[in-house]
């Protein structure tokens, strides 16, 4: 008998703890999975389970065997995986989760980029400013942005991005340029309520100024939109300011004030290592994020 087919059946009813149960998850017969739990057992030289008439439990041997043998299973999946991948490239569908101005701004192009040099995958962009469930929604890998609390997650750095102080041209002309970060208390300010403390911006070496405004808003880029309507200075990502920036419907203020600076993570679930997909989707969003510059270095 084959020695994986054996594993497999000994890891389905050491998870269900029935012989019945294990058959259908495998969709094998109940005869032919104990058949593959004692021809294991025979191998071994040792039982691994207990028998009675109610349950199935692990002996000793069993549950050392149980502790290493998903992972062992895990590993040859995905080397299978990978290798069938390799031979014809990467495919399937990829369930990505983000925050929305981020993934309206940058990571929808990224993705696009990434697509185009892999014709067979499939890409399930879901955009929320709330966080989501990654195994209750299904979700392969999530950018989040700040830093993370998640203890049930692994992550990844892959860059980060400043706030910058922006407004437009027509603003400046009727209010004034500010000259120092005290300055802004007198203007009319964008207030993004995004932010945890809204009114409150803050700059390197601990430096802060608590700022008013008429227009309030949760996004960064309606917060961005409000400004290059000249109703007033916007605190945004640099990311959702880039494009306004280079056109020139917005201009740079204060450029000697270095904004707060937030990492960008990705995250995925616990467990098993990542497929190769999700592998090159990680490494081709850390070098697209270097090279783009929409993101600092990490």
């Amino acid at each position: 008998m084959d020695l994986i087919d054996e594993l497999r059946a000994f890891v389905a009813t050491a998870q269900t703890r029935s012989f019945t149960a294990a058959a259908d998850q495998l969709g094998l017969s109940n005869r032919l999975t104990s058949k593959y739990v004692a021809a294991l057992e025979a191998r071994l030289g040792t039982r691994l389970f207990q028998r009675t008439t109610r349950k199935v439990g692990l002996t000793p041997a069993g549950e050392e065997l149980m502790a290493r043998a998903p992972a062992l299973l895990d590993d040859l999946d995905l080397m299978i995986g990978d290798i069938a991948e390799g031979s014809r490239g990467l495919a399937g569908l990829i369930r990505i989760s983000a925050p929305v101005t981020f993934g309206e701004a940058y990571l929808a192009e990224m993705l696009g980029r990434f697509g185009q040099t892999h014709p067979d995958l499939t890409i399930d962009l879901r955009l929320s400013d709330r966080f989501s469930d990654l195994a209750g929604d299904g979700i392969d890998l999530a950018f989040r942005i700040g830093q993370l609390d998640m203890m049930a997650l692994k992550s990844r750095k892959i860059g980060a991005f400043r706030v910058k102080l922006a407004a437009s041209p027509a603003y400046l002309a009727a209010h004034g340029r500010p000259q120092k970060l005290a300055d802004l208390e007198h203007h009319s300010c964008i207030i993004d309520t995004n932010r945890r403390n809204a009114r409150r911006w803050s700059f390197h070496k601990d430096r802060h100024v608590t700022v008013t405004g008429r227009f309030h808003v949760n996004s960064a880029r309606a917060a961005c939109r409000f400004a290059e309507m000249g109703l007033g200075i916007t605190y945004c990502p640099d990311f959702a300011l880039r494009a306004a920036l280079e056109s020139g419907r917005l201009v740079a203020l204060l450029p000697e004030e270095t904004g707060e600076t937030y990492p960008v993570n990705i995250v995925y679930l616990e467990g098993q290592r990542l497929p190769r997909k999700l592998r090159a989707l990680i490494d081709f969003a850390q070098e697209d994020m270097k090279q783009s510059g929409i993101l600092g270095e990490c």
